[in-house]
């Protein structure tokens, strides 16, 4: 009976057995804690569909700085960003175990309170800055730095951002040991690097995420199931790995399902069953926990914007969207904004649109049908 506890993880943040196609991002990163301050990799922008494993960088980014012996901060950006960020600064313990700063802050019932004053928007940017630079002091000491990652940037409200642009800036002129990442979805970049407040994260070190080459995929599949003291053959990988089309969640998924079907079967032995019926329960997971939550919230008008685009096998003009809905180019132009703002959609190169989700096309095509 197969002991080993399944390798796959799909799961937001999940680190995967093997970072396929993620090395040089990894070593960028490294880089820029190991060659000291100023180094480019120490300030850095995460972006990609999603899927593509944003989050899981962020995890393997803390672990390799813990590894440094680091503190982390890690974060989500949402309403009070910068208060929870000033919380953790001033009552974080720290990763190093012989000594703990003493939290400035005065706690009442469960939570921690630094009065309204100090937390107002128009001294928050003060606010931070001073947590930041205690913290980095005490740090110093001991030979230990500071790093603060920050997921779902494109939620972040634009007068956190200026707060942490400021202080980090700051940390950076003064030359202290602090790194940070944001990572998030593809219009964060351009909202940043548009923004003439937050003009030095230009300067940001910035990695795309792309999907990975489907013969990279096989390689990792082919290695993780051999570790795992599986029997696999070439075509049921070969198949394995054309089904995930190279996107990083569907990798985990179409592994996890796989590696189960057998597990099951109390067998050591992949047959071709076990690859047909991974690849169709990884499917269904991938049309519930991206396909379905994408559309929601959605109005009827950009899922038929949507429908129409996914009438072509790969990007489309804007016209030809538009005249497959029977409606003007103005009039389809509001819901092609609306769908590239939320990033469902994207622009290609040529002018045209094209799914920045993927499998959004073959989910829309089946429910259509």
């Amino acid at each position: 009976m197969q002991a080993k506890e399944n390798p796959f993880k799909p799961t937001a943040g999940g680190e995967p057995p093997l970072l396929i196609g993620r090395r040089k991002v990894i070593r960028d990163f490294e880089k820029g804690l190991d060659n000291g301050v100023g180094a480019p990799g120490r300030i850095m922008l995460i972006t990609g569909a999603r899927g593509t494993g944003k989050t899981v960088m962020l995890t393997v980014f803390g672990d390799r700085a813990r590894a440094r012996k680091w503190d982390v901060i890690e974060e989500t950006a949402s309403e009070g960003l910068c208060e929870r960020l000033v919380n953790e600064l001033r009552s974080k313990d720290s990763v190093l175990d012989h000594f703990t700063i003493k939290p400035s802050v005065s706690f009442a019932g469960a939570g921690i309170s630094l009065g309204e004053a100090e937390l107002s928007p128009k001294r928050m940017p003060e606010t931070l800055r001073k947590a930041m630079a205690d913290r980095l002091e005490s740090l110093e000491k001991h030979h230990a730095g500071l790093l603060i990652t920050i997921d779902e940037t494109q939620a972040a409200e634009r007068s956190d951002m200026i707060a942490i642009a400021t202080a980090i800036q700051h940390q950076i002129r003064e030359r202290r040991n602090i790194a940070i990442v944001f990572a998030g979805l593809p219009q964060m970049v351009s909202d940043l690097f548009n923004d003439e407040v937050i003009t030095f994260l230009r300067r940001a070190k910035t990695n795309v995420l792309a999907d990975i080459p489907v013969d990279e995929v096989q390689n990792a599949f082919a290695e993780t199931f051999a570790a795992s003291g599986m029997a696999i053959t070439e075509e049921q990988l070969r198949t394995a790995s054309e089904a995930t089309y190279g996107y990083p969640y569907m990798i985990q998924l179409v592994g996890y399902h796989i590696w189960d079907a057998v597990d099951m079967r109390e067998s050591n032995v992949i047959e071709d069953e076990d690859v047909r019926g991974g690849i169709s329960e990884a499917r269904i997971d991938l049309d519930n926990a991206v396909c379905v939550p994408e559309l929601h919230g959605l109005s009827p008008k950009d899922r038929e914007y949507l429908e129409a685009m996914a009438q072509s096998d790969g990007a489309v003009s804007t016209a030809e969207v538009a005249e497959r809905m029977g409606k003007s180019a103005n009039y389809a132009a509001t819901y092609r904004k609306r769908l590239l703002d939320a990033y469902v959609i994207r622009e290609t190169e040529r002018g045209e649109v094209d799914f920045a989700v993927p499998f959004l096309r073959e989910y829309l095509r089946r429910t259509a049908a």
